[in-house]
């Protein structure tokens, strides 16, 4: 109790213009690579068992976009972990490539692709990949293979993505889709019925 009140008395102290905004520095300065796989009939615990694969299912995990910092050290994926470990509940950055399926037997594969420029103060690329019908190794090579092209062109910006009102036009006309080829479907039938022969060569 005495030590709160002379903090406070301290804190009081300091002259007006002498206060500032103190920015917290968020640039990593370490990274570690891991990877899990979850497999569960319910989609979110495959996702959680697959973050205990990995070793940070106590993480907090925020998704960002993919610039390797100047200076940043790769450790190793034991002595990452053992740091994270030490506070549950961690706010954790991460560069998370994804990918699920709830189909028997679906090949299924996310991939993190590193470029790191040898030349020191200059940042590098972590590229994702997901894609189904991959191997480990080839989706790791491609995520490479992405990464190493953004840092040849210096390409700053991320992956294409379709802006969400063209997203939303699209979804919109799904189920008009659907009618058109439903009444298509009726008329091919019909005629099919009437011209065996012919519907051979189809």
């Amino acid at each position: 109790m005495n030590n709160s009140q002379q903090q406070g008395t301290q804190q009081s102290s300091v002259p007006e213009e002498e206060k500032s905004i103190k920015l917290v520095n968020l640039v990593p300065t370490k990274v570690f690579f891991t990877k899990g796989v979850g497999t569960h009939k319910e989609e979110l615990r495959s996702y959680e068992l697959a973050l205990k694969d990995a070793g940070i299912e106590k993480c907090n995990l925020v998704n960002v976009s993919s610039i390797f910092p100047p200076g940043c050290k790769i450790i190793s994926k034991s002595e990452g972990i053992k740091e994270l470990a030490l506070v549950p509940g961690m706010i954790t950055y991460c560069v998370m490539a994804r990918c699920s399926s709830n189909e028997p037997r679906r090949l299924i594969a996310a991939s993190v692709g590193s470029a790191i420029p040898a030349e020191e103060g200059m940042y590098g690329y972590l590229s994702e990949h997901h894609a189904y019908g991959h191997t480990d190794e080839i989706a790791g090579d491609y995520a490479e293979e992405l990464a190493a092209t953004r840092a040849n062109l210096g390409w700053p910006y991320e992956a294409f993505e379709i802006p969400e009102e063209v997203r939303e036009i699209c979804n919109n006309q799904v189920e008009e889709k659907k009618l058109r080829h439903a009444s298509w479907q009726r008329k091919f039938d019909t005629w099919h019925a009437a011209n065996p022969e012919k519907a051979k060569l189809w």
